[in-house]
Order: C-alpha cells, then sequence, then structure tokens
C-alpha cells in the first residue's frame, strides 16, 4: 500500500525525507517508519485506549497519528528540530479536523533525554533516533519514574542499532517479549524488524 494512502486518509504529511543530517554525531537523520512495516507491527501488536505512547523523535507525527487512529491511545511525539515539530503540530490540526477524534495527542519540542517521563507514560517507540549514549539517558528515566510510579512498561525498537539490543539485552531489568519481522522485501534486511522488551517480573 502506498506511502501517500495513510498520509491522505489520516489527512496529514508525513512522506518528505530530511536532506542532510544533524550537527551533532549524536542524533540522527529522521526517517519516518513506513506504513507497510507500521500495518505489519500492529497485526502482531495491539494497544489500547488506556495507553500512553511515547515517540522519542516523531519527526512530523507519522507513528502518533497513525497509532491514535487504530487504538485511540494518548500519543506523546518528541521533537527537537523545530521545523519538524511546527510540521506535527500542523498535521494535528488536520488530523483533528478530519478524525474529530479525541484530543489526547500531543507533541513537545525539547531534546528526547529532557522530556519528563509522565507516570503514567508506559509504551516508548525509538527509531534508532539518537547513538546509544542518549538512549541510556531516556532509559534511566524511564526506570526512574516506574520507582516513583510502579506500573508494567514496553520498549518498541524499530531498525534498531546493534548498541541498543546490546544494551536492553545485558541490562537486568528487560525481558524481550516480541519479535516482529517484516515479510516482503523487508526480509532481506535483518534489521528490519521490530523489537519489544518489557520489565521482568
Amino acid at each position: 500500500m502506498k506511502e501517500e494512502y495513510y498520509d491522505e486518509l489520516l489527512g496529514v504529511r508525513t512522506s518528505e525525507l530530511q536532506m542532510g543530517f544533524h550537527r551533532s554525531f549524536h542524533y540522527h537523520r529522521y526517517e519516518p517508519t513506513p506504513y507497510k512495516a507500521l500495518d505489519e507491527l500492529f497485526q502482531h501488536y495491539r494497544l489500547n485506549d488506556s495507553d500512553r505512547v511515547v515517540d522519542f523523535g516523531c519527526g512530523k507525527g507519522r507513528l502518533n497519528f497513525f497509532i491514535h487512529h487504530l487504538f485511540q491511545s494518548t500519543v506523546i511525539g518528541i521533537e527537537m528540530n523545530e521545523e519538524f515539530y511546527r510540521e506535527a503540530v500542523a498535521n494535528r490540526e488536520s488530523y483533528f479536523k478530519k478524525a474529530k477524534a479525541s484530543d489526547n495527542l500531543y507533541f513537545h519540542h525539547c531534546l528526547a533525554e529532557e522530556y519528563k517521563i509522565h507516570p503514567k507514560d508506559n509504551r516508548f517507540y525509538f527509531f534508532n533516533p539518537f547513538t546509544v549514549q542518549i538512549f541510556m539517558r531516556i532509559i534511566n528515566n524511564i526506570l526512574f519514574s516506574v520507582e516513583q510510579s510502579p506500573r508494567d512498561i514496553e520498549i518498541v525498537l524499530y531498525y534498531s542499532s546493534d548498541d541498543y539490543v546490546h544494551y536492553l539485552e545485558d541490562h537486568p531489568l528487560f525481558v524481550l517479549r516480541k519479535e516482529v519481522n517484516l515479510s516482503g522485501d523487508y526480509e532481506k534486511n535483518k534489521y528490519e524488524r521490530f523489537l519489544v522488551y518489557g520489565l521482568m517480573y
């Protein structure tokens, strides 16, 4: 299914890729998760309307609108790039005009590691947006929040770097709960998969 189909369905514009790279090597270039990949993920991984999903490095908000459309979950997009943040906010206005849905979709313009984890945030999405050093800081922020407000949380990785995987595999508090390997053209690339890590019980 073409990328433009879902953009049109949701009333948003998320398909253009970022040209050039960020000045800091810690932050990677923006690229939206393909709709085909998201479609396949959510055939195997379900969310509830009570979930609060945080998308770190949300860009123009594609994942946010897709999740909200499918599950009516609360979704929070974190974006450090001011231009992408503005486009995400514009997309939000356009989306709600079309969706006429509940207003539980938010965007924050800040560095990912500076986002204050909400006591009810429980699903966290990463499409390899930055180096493992920043990823580790965010995981620590999440764990501190869970210590203050105990709850089950899950970390969802797409096209994740080996560093992310090694960090979570070696972490004493996390276990791999689900792996979704993508089909079709994606099968040839071992990174084309979703990994879902949760806290050990």
